[in-house]
């Protein structure tokens, strides 16, 4: 596959559908984001964000479409694919057993990572995710807080140092508090890796987000800078507005249609 880094597009999806039975859950979608960016992927629950996001991942495939990770066809060169991704999903399973740098370590063997550089990986993600107190590194998974837990996770996912990320509602469950320091981590990966960040919070979009896409009825109802859609969205200027009116509209449609 020729690789995309040269053309910036990191995430390149055409004409994606998937349905589940009767339920299309993805209806002839098309997105792309650019390198180092970070993207919002907002709608309600049940626009088909995380179908989206599990066959960019390579775990479903798709019924008819493309998608692509930095230039790799997610279905015909998946491994490819893989290498350049970290996907967290929503709640991401770990060992509670574990302790924080030995899960890493088990996880980096897991990701072909070669033995002598496994420490290195680790020490990374662990500075990269707000780990590195050796206090920190040492406990059990099921000792920690739901905010270090959800940073556990994410340097799971950074080990082999994947161009992009793609995480699925990163901060469900946590508390404020919490949930400014990942919005915080979130916005210092930007840059070096390009994010597409689903969620149905919007603030979370506007803190975090340099751009966004808007998903409803499987469908993108709307996508540009948080200027750009607020300027676009005839109402008071809010972009809760804007996200209600086009999610309405997607959903009259759908049921006009049903």
């Amino acid at each position: 596959g020729f690789h995309c880094v040269y053309c910036g597009l990191m995430i390149h999806v055409e004409h994606l559908t998937k349905r589940f039975g009767l339920v299309c859950a993805v209806e002839d979608l098309s997105f792309d984001v650019d390198a180092g960016t970070v993207v919002g992927f907002l709608g309600p629950n049940g626009a088909g964000k995380t179908t989206t996001m599990r066959i960019l991942a390579g775990f479903l495939s798709a019924d008819s479409g493309v998608a692509s990770i930095a230039g790799f066809d997610v279905q015909r060169d998946s491994l490819a694919a893989r290498r350049q991704l970290g996907y967290m999903p929503e709640n991401a399973p770990l060992y509670g057993d574990m302790r924080v740098a030995e899960y890493l370590t088990f996880r980096a063997a897991l990701r072909d990572i070669p033995r002598r550089e496994r420490a290195i990986a680790v020490a990374r993600v662990c500075a990269q995710c707000w780990l590195s107190k050796p206090d920190m590194t040492r406990r059990r998974i099921d000792q920690l807080s739901r905010g270090y837990r959800q940073r556990v996770a994410l340097a799971d996912v950074l080990l082999h140092d994947p161009a992009v990320l793609i995480l699925d509602e990163p901060t469900v469950g946590l508390d404020p508090t919490q949930i400014r320091e990942t919005r915080h981590l979130i916005r210092s990966l930007a840059g070096e890796h390009t994010v597409l960040l689903s969620t149905h919070i919007l603030p979370e979009v506007e803190q975090t987000c340099d751009s966004l896409l808007m998903i409803a009825g499987g469908k993108l109802v709307a996508r540009g800078t948080l200027d750009e859609l607020t300027n676009a969205s005839k109402t008071e200027g809010s972009l809760e507005d804007f996200f209600v009116q086009a999610t309405y509209q997607q959903n009259m449609e759908k049921e006009n249609a049903g």
